[in-house]
């Protein structure tokens, strides 16, 4: 197992709790082999839909800056709060099938000047919750409240939206490529590649300097965790 970051021998990580569903009668089903995706269906007008997206997470840091809160298993775990060990690309798909649609990942330069322009990011928002065990307890909140903005002395105060990435083909290959598998999930700062992105501008210098995991509040490490998606514009009436 790689080497903890705020780890001490005391602690254990937490198992995962049961996913907590809208509604009893709603169904949870896995979107990949390896279990880590899945799509809470329930009924809207007398329909199967997909109602909202689980993802079982474990937390790979406590401490120190933050540039995301998600990353792919691999890739930025110096850096992010919890790790997902599945293809962004699926979770792209799972929120489409949710009802969320997708906008751009920040704009930095003009594409026809090629000029400095910054333009953030768009998309449908997504409330990103956190389902998980700690000292006993079994919680449930806004992702937001593992991050630490410590020069306003708050908890993150903005939201996400479905950025939804892009595919970067390769000009020797063809071979095509997910932006968003390179970590940037669910980003902090700035990425062109994110899937889910704060619609604001935070470079990564001004995350580095500003965003800080809230250590007393997230369970040990390598603890599962559900985080939740759901599309905040979709119909959730299958409760």
């Amino acid at each position: 197992m790689e080497t903890p970051t705020g780890a001490t021998q005391e602690d254990k990580p937490e198992p995962l709790p049961e996913y907590p569903k809208l509604n009893p009668q709603n169904t949870l089903t896995a979107l990949n082999p390896e279990k880590t995706l899945f799509a809470e269906i329930g009924v809207v007008d007398g329909k199967k839909k997909v109602i909202r997206v689980g993802l079982v997470c474990e937390v790979c840091l406590r401490e120190g800056p933050l540039e995301v809160f998600l990353c792919k298993k691999g890739t930025k775990e110096h850096e992010g709060i919890v790790r997902v060990d599945a293809d962004a690309q699926f979770i792209h798909a799972a929120l489409e099938a949710a009802g969320a649609k997708p906008g751009k990942p920040t704009q930095f330069v003009n594409p026809t000047t090629e000029q400095p322009e910054y333009k953030p990011a768009t998309g449908d928002k997504i409330k990103v919750l956190v389902h998980y065990r700690h000292r006993g307890q079994t919680r449930t909140h806004p992702a937001q409240e593992w991050i630490w903005d410590r020069n306003k002395k708050m908890v993150l105060p903005h939201d996400w939206v479905f950025a939804g990435s892009v595919t970067i083909v390769d000009p020797d290959t063809g071979r095509k490529f997910y932006g968003a598998n390179s970590g940037d999930i669910i980003s902090i700062s700035n990425f062109p590649y994110s899937l889910l992105e704060i619609p604001a501008e935070i470079s990564k210098d001004d995350a580095n300097l500003t965003y800080e995991a809230r250590t007393a509040q997230i369970p040990p490490l390598w603890s599962k965790v559900w985080v939740i998606l759901q599309p905040a514009s979709a119909d959730s009436s299958g409760r």
